[in-house]
């Protein structure tokens, strides 16, 4: 005979714990876009002693630096998957686009990986927090 379980002195056990949510997985394209921004980065960094940079113009490498700052900081908020990175590097860009169109320094490919960057970062938006 089994006991009534109305009839037992212990309260029956409590439901495990709510689990945390889930962080949301990274796309593909933001990982591939990450990455290639973290080597961007890091290739830039050697650009800044070269003396042909700094022949550019006398603004030019210190901006470059500023500019590799700026990108990296903006692909790691990306690679978290925030929101903030998105505008911060649409800002950026544009910004970037202006400086180098008034310094003549402007070409098509300038604009390609930038564009690539906002168009994918925005199409994912409703991921980002």
């Amino acid at each position: 005979m089994t006991p009534d379980p109305a009839m037992t002195p212990y309260p029956p056990p409590s439901p495990p714990p709510p689990s945390s949510p889930a962080r949301p997985e990274r796309p593909t394209a933001i990982t591939v876009i990450c990455i290639l921004g973290f080597i961007g980065a890091a290739f830039t960094v050697p650009l800044l002693f070269l003396p042909t940079t700094w022949k550019i113009a006398p603004w030019y490498a210190p901006y470059l630096g500023a500019a590799a700052l700026i990108g990296l900081t903006c692909m790691l908020g990306l690679w978290k998957l925030r929101r903030w990175a998105v505008v911060a590097y649409t800002t950026f860009a544009a910004i970037n686009q202006i400086v180098l169109i008034a310094s003549g320094l402007w070409n098509p490919l300038a604009l390609g990986v930038p564009a690539a960057v906002v168009v994918i970062g925005f199409y994912y938006w409703k991921r980002l927090t």
